[in-house]
Order: structure tokens, then C-alpha cells, then sequence
């Protein structure tokens, strides 16, 4: 060992998560079994563009589908259920490139499986109270100070201070975790029909890793991870991808280091990692020794360094007027964002993906800009940057984003605006968007709005309807 683990934090930590959460709550809601009903939750404004939101465990395992994956790429039709064969015959060739058949009874499983899945649309405002349920329970087994929501259904929790309260009669510690998170793996399942996995650990990378890497293969659903543990529990993960803070990027930059697996990483040399990667990969070194001295109780407050929006369309959409409508809401919404925020935008990008269909590339462009905050000027510009690209073609999905954010009371004039008399115009406008942000935020966003809002193809008002870019209730099940 070349770590004295005795002078680390040995802390009692659990990595909870909700298994298949919006599925599950799907499945809860309409009384069926979380773990053995194939239900995915599907992003669909028509059938065939749908996004695959989450996915039961059953339905992962019949159809070999994980999160964040596209309706037509399902083994079948969602509309009709029947087998996908054009599908399989993209993927399934011999050597010499010629397509293979299906066998009958493969068909047949897939056709069985398709017309008993439930595919419904997500309910965002569902899974927040969900959400906030799962917290009060919670905040039973230890306080809330020490509960730190990772994502909207995975949370850390030091329950160092709660063992012996629970179990006082029991001296081992790790006994005591044990128990402890069995009983609010029940306690979770009996108020909310709810499984969860929990990740055990001397510190939240422990806890972590147990999670991931064991606890949701395990049969309990519960795993341990004490510092001891290291050598077998974390060196021999297969994938260095696997391991958590690790991804393609990182994986080849250690590759060039000679480092190939866990172990390699744990048992390098510090200096020249540090020298090669800086402190990213230096992290990295100390990870993989199981090193982490973060303290739950310290919550992550993100300094924002930029402002993003992103939308796939409900169709295609193939005029232009209805892109350049849909930019300019946009537009509008970052300028309100960074106008409540007080920030001034250096930057400018702009994402436009066309329909999957064309196989044109994407248009990807950004450009430099005086801080602003203004909206006609991050319409005009989002406008410049569109007109300079796109030639025609029909587009599904938009995204734009503002970089080099600064304080809005650093904001420095122009040349050209400190020529302006008193800059009149540039007062007017700026009194315009102050005091139609204030009607929004004191009624509704939808207080006042352009006429454009009516306008075809217009999104503006569908979107305020959703979270996180998502329906707050859901629609018609297929």
C-alpha cells in the first residue's frame, strides 16, 4: 500500500439511487412491478423521432435498449408493434456484407415482448414530487445537512452519526451500515413502491463506485467499499471507462502514459501525471487509490460561466421563417437569463442539426461580441451567424449559448455608443426589457408575449409548459 489510510476521513457513506426512476414511477402509477414490466419513457412530439427518456430493467433486458436512445432504432415499430426487419437488416450481415434473416422464434420473442411494453410520455412535474417525497425520507436516516442531491434520484448521505442511534447494540460499523441501509431500502419500497440501490463506503468514491459497480449487479442491492477493499474491489474493474471521472478523453490521455487499467493508474507516478494532465489527471491518481476527502456537508455552488439552450423540434422543420422564429425565441429567452442573472455575454454560439434523414453536417458557429445582455442584439447576431451558414435543408434541432459572461456593472460603451447623444435609444430599450421582465416575473412568462408566439411553428409557448425541456404532465400513452 503506498497510502496510510489510517490519517484518511473513515466516514459511513451511502450512494442511494433510484433503479430506473421515471420508469419506475411510471410503472408505480399504473400498479405494475417496477422490475418486471417493460416500460420506457419516451420524448415523442411523433412516433417515429421519439427519444427514449428511461427504460425499465425488463426493458433494457429484452430489448437491449439503455437510456437516451431513439425510437427508430427499436427492434420494432412502436406503432403497429410489429418486428423492425429494416432495422436488423442495417446491423445484421454476414462477412461478405449480405443480410441475414431473423429466426421465426426471435421474431415471435420480440413481437410478444413489443405488445405487452408500455411506452408513455414523461411527467416532469411527477418525478419533482416524487422527488421531494424521496428527500423527507431520507432525511429520516440522517439530517439534512448531510444529504446531497447528485441528481434528481441519486443523492449522498453521511450517516456516520445515525449507526448507533439505530443500532446501538451492534460494535461492527460496517454491520451497522448494512442494516441501516436495508431498512430504508424497505422503508423506501413500503411508502413509495420504489426499489433503490445503495452504494456503501468509507468516503462518497467508495460509495460511489459500490454503487455503480456492484450494488445494481447485486441481489440486495447493496455493496460495501472500505479502504481495504481497494486492491480487489477497485483495481480490477475491467473498462478504465467504467471507473467514475474517467472517460474516452482521459482514457487516452493515460494510455499515452502507458497506464491501461486501474491498477496502472493507482500505481503510477504522481509527478508525471501531474506534469502530463495537471491536476484533473493528478485526481485521477488518488481516485484510483481510493483517496477522497470530500465532505458531504460541503455543497458545490457552480460558478456559471455560461448560458445554453437547446431544443429538438417536434417536426422538421423545412421553411426558413419558422427557424429563424424558433432562434429568435431563443435568443430571447438567453437575454432574460442574463439579464436576471446580471451578467453581460462576451460570446455568442449557435448550434442548427439538420434532419437525420439529409446526413448534411451540422452547422456549429461562434463568434466574439461586446458584452451584452440586450436582446435585439443577441437576436441579430444569432441571426448573423445563421444567415452566414445555412443554405436550405430541414432543420430538427437549434441549441444557442452565450460564453465570456461578465457583471453587468463592469459593462463598458462602445466607441460608437459613447458618440450616441445620452444613448437614448439604447436607455429606451433597455427600460423596454426591464419592464417586461418585470410583468413576466410578477404574473407569468405568458403575460406578455409578441404576436409571433401564434405564429406557426412558434415554440415559445409549448416550451414554457415543460421542465427540463420536458411535458410537466403527461399525454397519450401508446
Amino acid at each position: 500500500m503506498r497510502f496510510d489510510y489510517s490519517k484518511e476521513p473513515r466516514r459511513a457513506i451511502f450512494f442511494e439511487d433510484v433503479k430506473s426512476n421515471y420508469a419506475s414511477i411510471e410503472c408505480v402509477q399504473r400498479n405494475l412491478n417496477p422490475l418486471k414490466t417493460s416500460l420506457c419513457v419516451m420524448s415523442r412530439s411523433d412516433h417515429s423521432y421519439g427519444l427514449i427518456l428511461a427504460a425499465s430493467p425488463k426493458f433494457k433486458e429484452v430489448f437491449g435498449k439503455s437510456n437516451v436512445s431513439r425510437a427508430r432504432d427499436l427492434p420494432f415499430l412502436i406503432e403497429s408493434r410489429k418486428f423492425n426487419y429494416r432495422k436488423w437488416y442495417e446491423k445484421h450481415t454476414d462477412i461478405y456484407g449480405q443480410r441475414t434473416e431473423p429466426t421465426i422464434e426471435y421474431v415471435a420473442f420480440i413481437e410478444s415482448w413489443a405488445k405487452r411494453t408500455y411506452i408513455v410520455p414523461p411527467q416532469m412535474g411527477l418525478y419533482i414530487e416524487e422527488n421531494v417525497r424521496m428527500q423527507k425520507i431520507l432525511s429520516g436516516y440522517t439530517s439534512i445537512e448531510e444529504i446531497h442531491s447528485y441528481s434528481i434520484d441519486e443523492s449522498f448521505m453521511d450517516v456516520t452519526e445515525s449507526l448507533n442511534f439505530f443500532y446501538p447494540d451492534i460494535k461492527d460499523k460496517y454491520v451497522q451500515m448494512d442494516r441501516l441501509a436495508q431498512k430504508m431500502q424497505r422503508e423506501v419500497l413500503e411508502r413509495t413502491g420504489l426499489y433503490i440501490t445503495v452504494g456503501m463506503g468509507d468516503n462518497p468514491l467508495l460509495a460511489k463506485i459500490a454503487m455503480d459497480i456492484y450494488a445494481k449487479h447485486s441481489k440486495n442491492m447493496r455493496a460495501l467499499i472500505r479502504y481495504e477493499d481497494v486492491p480487489e474491489k477497485l483495481w480490477t474493474i475491467p473498462k478504465m471507462t467504467n471507473f467514475w471521472g474517467i472517460g474516452r478523453a482521459t482514457e487516452k490521455s493515460l494510455n499515452k502514459l502507458g497506464i491501461y487499467s486501474i491498477k496502472d493508474l493507482a500505481n503510477a507516478n504522481p509527478q508525471i501525471i501531474k506534469s502530463k494532465m495537471g491536476v484533473v489527471g493528478l485526481q485521477q491518481f488518488f481516485h484510483a487509490n481510493g483517496i477522497d476527502e470530500t465532505n458531504v456537508r460541503d455543497k458545490h455552488v457552480k460558478k456559471s460561466e455560461s448560458y445554453s439552450n437547446s431544443q429538438i423540434l417536434p417536426r422538421d422543420y423545412e421553411k426558413r421563417d419558422e427557424i429563424v422564429l424558433v432562434i429568435k425565441e431563443m435568443a430571447e429567452h438567453l437575454a432574460i437569463r442574463l439579464r436576471k442573472g446580471k451578467k453581460l455575454a462576451g460570446g455568442l454560439s449557435l448550434l442548427v442539426r439538420y434532419s437525420y434523414q439529409t446526413n448534411v453536417p451540422s452547422i456549429k458557429v461562434s463568434c466574439k461580441i461586446d458584452p451584452t445582455q440586450s436582446t435585439l442584439v443577441i437576436q441579430n447576431e444569432a441571426l448573423r451567424m445563421f444567415d452566414s451558414k445555412y443554405q436550405s435543408g430541414p432543420v430538427r434541432e437549434i441549441g444557442i449559448g452565450t460564453f465570456n459572461l461578465s457583471d453587468e456593472n463592469v459593462k463598458q460603451l462602445t466607441l460608437f455608443e459613447t458618440m450616441v447623444e445620452d444613448n437614448t435609444e439604447m436607455k429606451k430599450q433597455e427600460a423596454l426589457q426591464q419592464a417586461i421582465d418585470e410583468i413576466r416575473e410578477k404574473f407569468d412568462f405568458t403575460a406578455i408575449q409578441k404576436a409571433s408566439a401564434l405564429a406557426e411553428g412558434s415554440r415559445v409557448l409549448e416550451r414554457h409548459k415543460m421542465i427540463g425541456g420536458h411535458a410537466a404532465a403527461g399525454g397519450e400513452n401508446l
